[in-house]
């Protein structure tokens, strides 16, 4: 720390003094240090909260799949397409066959 201060043109001499501001700035220091690893949790957190919250905007308004059509096993019988039954002709009145 001194070196530091040295290096900016303040020089401590030992003393109670010289102790105080070591002391007060070791405090600084961890507490600044604190106050970032908490930002750094906190940051960690409100990301993880955005992302679920995005994710439930996206289920809730992402388009549906369409329904998927279960496909016939390798082997198994075909059913038979079905043809159209044929419409009975109205019978015509007043001719009778004999």
């Amino acid at each position: 720390m001194s070196g530091f201060l040295k290096d900016k043109g303040i020089e401590l001499k030992e003393g109670s003094y010289a102790n105080g501001i070591q002391k007060g700035c070791t405090l600084l220091a961890d507490a600044i240090n604190l106050s970032q690893k908490g930002l750094n949790r906190a940051k960690g957190e409100v990301d993880k909260k955005l992302d679920q919250m995005r994710q439930a905007i996206h289920e809730a308004t992402a388009p549906k799949p369409p329904p998927v059509v279960q496909a016939a096993k390798p082997g198994a019988p075909k059913p038979k397409p079905q043809a159209p039954k044929p419409k009975a002709k109205p019978a015509k009145r007043g001719s009778v066959k004999r």
